[in-house]
């Protein structure tokens, strides 16, 4: 079974470019590893139509899928503390980013919110 928190905008999904260099800049880089379905090379580039990325690195990976206004962060149901600070991270980024909110029991929560309530990098956690 896996885990998967969704990310809602209030217009188009956001270029996964942005999403990446944001992370890369906050020292948590990810790689590219499939795009729709194919293989890819870790610092491919993603067109701007993509339906599913695959993205990773040492941590393990996880799965963005993409819908009209929202992009699905899927990870497995066991995931360690490690890939499930990747899983928040990825979903803080596209929410910083697009100016997003990630669906959380208590309602969407805006980037900063989700922050400071989920398991981040000790770089993207607040004060981090």
């Amino acid at each position: 079974m896996g885990m998967d928190q969704t990310v809602s905008f209030p217009g188009a999904v956001p270029p996964w470019s942005a999403v990446a260099e944001l992370l890369a800049r906050r020292g948590f880089p990810v790689q590219m590893r499939m795009i729709d379905g194919e293989l890819a090379f870790p610092d491919e580039a993603v067109p701007e139509n993509w339906g599913e990325l695959r993205v990773g690195a040492s941590w393990g990976m996880v799965t963005l899928r993409r819908q009209p206004a929202a992009v699905v962060c899927v990870t497995w149901g066991n995931a360690d503390a490690n890939l499930r600070q990747a899983w928040n991270a990825l979903a803080w980024a596209l929410a910083e980013v697009g100016d997003g909110r990630v669906s959380s029991a208590g309602g969407p929560l805006d980037a900063g919110a989700f922050a400071r309530q989920a398991e981040l990098p000790a770089g993207l956690a607040p004060g981090g």
